[in-house]
């Protein structure tokens, strides 16, 4: 972050993103740091903007069940204060969790240690009502046990460059991911898991894409590895759809696990 003057904060947010593009700032598109940093200035009753940064973008339509922003106040402010202010000038999609007072050289990105990242479909006919936007809903079966036979290759330091989706400015392609999973839990769900420390642009939602293709059968899970490891986007699956994709929590180089209270 920028050293100007005033008091530095970190704040923890959740949101729901269907109505919004994504995290990062566009000039003809409502977003989520927009409608954050907005908040902030009427809070603080300045027409300025008041920059936000978080540990790293996510897509249109993605959600967060938490999500690590910092940001420097130009007047002073109670945490509690900082909370309500974020909660009252934001629509009830976007919530802050938490708020405090933080040194100078707080920076959310570059303090970022891990993060895991949740995707959630419902495997069944039926639609499920209370579900709708938070899930991809396929109707076809899924077998779990060749996802996660397949999904090993996916974890350690490799070139992701199959996975990455046109577009993306990464000035590498290699990505470490810690652990991977896939499993099949009640009411008919599937959730595969990704914790790294970054990823490349849709690179989770293509690894979902090609595990699907797995779990339908069109493709063996003895791929995986050579799909990896073509460094071309042409071998490996779709791009799930955004909306399954949840940043489920971040945890931060001082090693304090932050988790939704």
């Amino acid at each position: 972050m920028q050293r100007d003057s005033g008091q530095m904060w970190r704040a923890t947010v959740a949101w729901r993103g269907g109505a919004y593009a994504g995290w990062q700032w566009q000039p003809n598109a409502r977003t989520i740091q927009g409608e954050i940093e907005g908040a902030l200035a009427r809070l603080c009753g300045v027409d300025s903007t008041i920059r936000v940064s978080a540990t790293g973008r996510t897509d249109s339509g993605v959600h967060a069940e938490m999500q690590i922003i910092g940001f420097r106040l130009p007047v002073a402010r109670l945490p509690h204060q900082v909370v309500a202010g974020i909660n009252q000038h934001t629509d009830d999609d976007i919530v802050c969790l938490r708020a405090e007072t933080v040194d100078d050289d707080f920076s959310p990105r570059s303090w970022t240690k891990e993060k895991l990242y949740r995707y959630r479909i419902l495997n069944r006919v039926q639609p499920c009502p209370f579900r709708v936007g938070l899930v991809w809903h396929l109707k076809h079966a899924l077998d779990v046990d060749t996802m996660q036979a397949a999904i090993p290759v996916l974890v350690g330091r490799h070139d992701f460059s199959s996975f990455r989706a046109s577009g993306c400015s990464a000035k590498t392609t290699v990505r470490y991911i810690l652990a991977a999973e896939v499993r099949r839990i009640e009411n008919d769900e599937i959730q595969i898991d990704f914790v790294g420390h970054g990823f490349l642009r849709h690179q989770v939602r293509i690894m979902v894409g090609t595990l699907i293709d797995v779990g339908l059968g069109r493709t063996p899970p003895s791929a995986m590895a050579i799909i990896r490891d073509a460094r071309d986007r042409n071998r490996a699956g779709r791009t799930a759809p955004a909306h399954g994709l949840t940043l489920v929590s971040v945890e931060l180089m001082d090693g304090a696990r932050i988790v939704d209270e």
